[in-house]
């Protein structure tokens, strides 16, 4: 449902440069933009407040209808307006591979706006809000155009000459344009603390346009299809669009990947359930090594690597789930209670409480993610590999303590199964690096604790009652969508009936009769409901093709991605009636669980031998240390 403040999220395309991004609705306003940085404070905010935050629109003067397209291959956003007196395009974008070294440069987003059927008029408004709308700028006008100056940051619009200000005030500069058929005029904005002048210079700014295309069209090419990896077919723009949006999401200094551009987009409408995504999640590591690496972006999935090495040399008690993208930047959580929220769901959160938060399955996704890393061509040097022999050693002795788990619930600790299962998966990584790349370490004490694990698991977190693995020990009934996961970590095979029976329960309780898929049944200690969760449907959808069961895969990945928006991003979550978009928005989750579903897919529908891969395991059909007993 759209109210007129606050359009669907499938109205919005994603601009960014990897050191920030920016949201794009189709009416041409800029809603969302945090500078100088991905998780520094937001200069325009409407998505969370459309009196408070601040935007940057500009859309014709007449009623109009419009509609969003990508440049093919690109992160350059394409808005089109049409109506009974002309048409109009109007082009955001900001240079890429990330800023220049000139401060001239950086965190500059551009707008091209073309009368391509006129003449027109157009209604510009340039309303910034420092601080999440708490701090409202001084605004001047100048021969170049508009200035907004705040205690702490400046932005500066460069405008056309044509631009005509009406008036500035506490509610930013208004202004309207008039262009003929053919004209085009240039926006820039730019996160300027210095000199406010910068040539309006046309020319250089089509010149840079052009570089940037041609940049995301052979950062592409380096992977894809020329990797191999993807066939050319239905999926093939999908796989491109989700990638394009990865990258959008990897911080260029640091490497860190984001979990999303946005906070506090809530899981329910007027709902509480609304987080801050601006970090890096070290669970999100082992899906997205391997998302990148098969898809040939060998570069990406390098720099990622030492990013996460650079986690394990923390002692594994101080490994956390979560990182600023710049490692020492705070993420402690409170809420911007002057904001109302995405369709007044409050409260609006900055920074996340999960930090601190005890998550054993972390563990194991880390090794998982330096295993699976080493399997595509990286190294572990001694030093890395003491690091990582801590870890496996730390779990050895706190397997068994109960903790938040991965969905990060604000109830008291419980004993998860998914968590108990990641630990195992530390234990079983540990075991192969020792003896596969030849790395010393108590392995025998590492295999006595992984079939303790194991059969602690089979024994306590799978109910004969409910024909399926569970959500934690201290219940026989409640499923969680992780329990999907089991085989794909080589925990089972995949043929294995707990498995079998867990598919079948997931999709009887967790299930919608569209397919979409919910995390978890029971509390979690917030109130509220949520959507059906997109990486979950993924996940639904990897067990039936890793188990052969192709058709039915295709099918259910098929009502997935008819619930993604025009631009074919991907949120947090989808509600399950009316298919709207919801939570934090593109989720690089999301995309992520695309990738690695149209590799499952793509390599069970062409019968490929071996068959689809698993994470770190052999074949389809299990793993070293899984004999399925």
């Amino acid at each position: 449902m759209e109210t007129p403040d606050y359009p669907p999220l499938s109205d919005y395309g994603v601009i960014g440069d990897q050191t920030t991004c920016a949201l794009v609705n189709r009416h041409g306003s800029v809603d969302w933009w945090c500078l100088p940085h991905l998780e520094s404070p937001s200069a325009f905010g409407a998505v969370l407040d459309a009196e408070q935050g601040g935007r940057f629109r500009i859309r014709p003067v007449y009623p109009y209808q419009s509609a969003q397209t990508y440049v093919e291959r690109t992160n350059v956003l394409r808005t089109d307006f049409y109506g009974a007196t002309g048409r109009a395009a109007l082009t955001d974008w900001m240079p890429f591979p990330g800023p220049e070294e000139s401060l001239e440069e950086s965190n500059a987003l551009y707008r091209k706006l073309e009368c391509l059927d006129g003449p027109l008029r157009f209604d510009v408004t340039f309303d910034p809000r420092f601080e999440y709308g708490r701090e409202r700028p001084d605004l001047r006008e100048t021969d170049r155009g508009v200035v907004a100056t705040g205690d702490a940051e400046a932005v500066h619009l460069a405008a056309p000459p044509s631009l005509a200000v009406d008036g500035l005030g506490d509610d930013g500069a208004d202004a309207t344009l008039s262009l003929d058929e053919g004209e085009t005029a240039w926006f820039v904005v730019r996160d300027r603390r210095g000199d406010a002048g910068f040539d309006h210079d046309p020319a250089s700014f089509e010149s840079r346009l052009e570089s940037t295309v041609d940049a995301w069209r052979g950062w592409l090419s380096e992977g894809g299809r020329q990797s191999g990896r993807i066939d050319d077919g239905q999926w093939e723009r999908l796989v491109d669009r989700s990638a394009l949006a990865l990258k959008l999401l990897i911080h260029e200094s640091t490497d860190a990947i984001a979990a999303a551009p946005t906070t506090s987009l809530p899981e329910e409408i007027g709902g509480s359930r609304n987080w801050d995504y601006r970090y890096s999640w070290i669970r999100d590591a082992a899906l997205t090594v391997q998302a990148l690496s098969k898809l040939g972006h060998a570069d990406e999935a390098s720099a990622y690597f030492s990013w996460l090495i650079s986690k394990v040399y923390d002692s594994p008690e101080s490994i956390r789930p979560l990182y600023g993208l710049h490692g020492d930047a705070s993420v402690e959580e409170y809420t911007l209670d002057h904001l109302e929220g995405y369709r007044r769901s409050s409260p609006v959160r900055v920074g996340n409480a999960a930090e601190a938060q005890r998550q054993l399955d972390v563990y194991g996704e880390l090794v998982l993610a330096l295993y699976e890393t080493t399997r595509f061509g990286e190294t572990l040097g001694d030093e890395a590999w003491t690091a990582v022999r801590e870890v496996v050693d730390h779990v050895v002795e706190v397997w068994d303590e109960p903790d938040a788990g991965i969905w990060e619930v604000r109830s008291e600790p419980r004993q998860f199964v998914h968590s108990k299962v990641m630990c195992w998966v530390a234990l079983d990584r540990g075991v192969k690096l020792v003896e596969d790349a030849g790395f010393d370490g108590p392995v025998d004490r590492w295999r006595r604790a992984r079939e303790e694990v194991r059969e602690t698991v089979l024994d306590r977190g799978y109910s004969e009652e409910a024909g399926s693995f569970v959500r934690s020990f201290e219940t026989t009934e409640a499923l969680d969508a992780t329990a999907l996961l089991f085989p794909l970590y080589g925990f089972l095979p995949f043929d294995d009936p707990r498995v079998e029976g867990t598919i079948a329960a997931v999709r009887d309780r967790l299930t919608t009769d569209a397919g979409l898929v919910y995390r978890y049944e029971g509390e979690d200690g917030l109130p509220g409901g949520e959507g059906t969760f997109v990486l979950c449907s993924f996940w639904l959808v990897d067990a039936l093709a890793l188990s052969g069961r192709v058709d039915e895969a295709e099918a259910l990945f098929g009502e997935v991605l008819a619930r993604t928006g025009p631009l074919g991003l991907l949120s947090e979550e989808i509600a399950a009636e009316s298919g709207a978009l919801l939570g934090n928005y593109p989720q690089a989750f999301s995309h992520i669980g695309l990738i690695n579903s149209v590799l499952y897919l793509d390599r069970a529908r062409e019968n490929r031998q071996p068959g689809p891969e698993p994470l770190g395991a052999e074949s389809a059909r299990g793993t070293l240390g899984s004999d399925g007993s």
